[in-house]
């Protein structure tokens, strides 16, 4: 079962719920969760919650290391397979939607990237910015630098290194086409207001900042990893970041921090809102932020759990 949705919108509670209600395990579909440095930057499942129920791939990667699509497709699909194997209900739980994508679509069997085409990326990346190394890719690579935006540093460092690595663009190997994962799957998609989101991520950050943000922040600085890898760019850590370098405010790192957050969840919504999350047609959207399992009414959650098992 696919549980997506945009940044605060309640995606993890839900799961919990739905995971303790009906036997499942709550695999991660979220980028940035799957590093083990930043359990409360990026809201992971507190260890008392993990406990509740079976979770899988929450922070399981070091930050030094960067994710991919490929890497997350394949370790969610050994983790649905063990949970078959023990008669649970995979929930795959998250944000990314090229995650979800990978599964429902497939990806291109792109060959293995040499650490060479790897490591020049990372330095176009460092020397020139997401612009320069956006144009660089425009002038060798135009069909796939159209699908990209050109702020979006790890998407056009990998088209590069794709490019350099392979002799052949990114675009040029999507066309091949993929196969999809031989699952069938069903959806829930959460999607709240932008009131309700705009006042959760304002309250999420804040306790954030309660719990020890700063800390674990400062604990990943402390590492001296490359800026261009993705758990650097983890929405708050370039702002705590500036903040413990004096740059700026505590209380404007929080609000910048919350503008970039509230920025990438338009666009998150914008994704979902146009994708098929479950290709077969069992999708079923939710208008409003999840607290948990209990804000349902009783023949409310008779209803979802009447969903979840027809369609599964």
């Amino acid at each position: 079962m696919i549980l997506a949705g945009p940044t605060c919108s309640g995606k993890s509670a839900l799961a919990l719920g739905l995971a303790r209600a009906l036997g499942g395990v709550v695999i991660n579909a979220d980028s940035m969760q799957v590093y083990r440095e930043l359990r409360i930057v990026t809201a992971r499942p507190s260890e008392a919650e993990e406990a509740m129920a079976p979770h899988a791939l929450y922070g399981v990667r070091p930050a030094a290391e960067a994710g991919s699509v490929a890497w997350w497709r394949d370790t969610a699909l050994a983790a649905m397979e063990d949970a078959r194997a023990k008669g649970l209900l995979p929930i795959l739980c998250g944000g990314t939607g090229m995650y979800f994508a990978s599964l429902t679509d497939g990806i291109a069997d792109i060959p293995a990237i040499p650490e060479e085409a790897r490591a020049e990326a990372r330095w176009l990346l460092a020397e020139h910015g997401p612009k320069g190394l956006y144009d660089a890719l425009a002038k060798v690579d135009q069909a796939t630098a159209a699908r990209l935006r050109p702020s979006d540093s790890q998407r056009v460092a990998r088209a590069w290194e794709v490019w350099r690595g392979t002799g052949r663009g990114l675009a040029a190997w999507q066309r091949e086409g993929a196969t999809p994962a031989p699952w069938h799957f069903q959806a829930i998609l959460l999607d709240p207001p932008r009131d309700a989101l705009r006042a959760a991520i304002a309250g999420r950050f804040a306790g954030m900042v309660a719990e020890g943000a700063l800390d674990e922040v400062r604990a990943l600085l402390s590492l001296g990893l490359g800026p261009a890898l993705p758990a650097m760019r983890a929405h708050g850590v370039p702002q705590l970041g500036a903040h413990l370098r004096g740059e700026i405010s505590l209380a404007e790192a929080c609000r910048q921090a919350e503008i970039v957050t509230g920025q990438y969840t338009k666009r998150q919504t914008t994704w979902f809102r146009h994708r098929r999350l479950a290709p077969d047609g069992h999708a079923h959207t939710i208008h409003a932020r999840i607290a948990g399992l209990e804000q349902f009414s009783e023949s409310e959650r008779a209803d979802l759990f009447a969903f979840i098992q027809m369609a599964g």
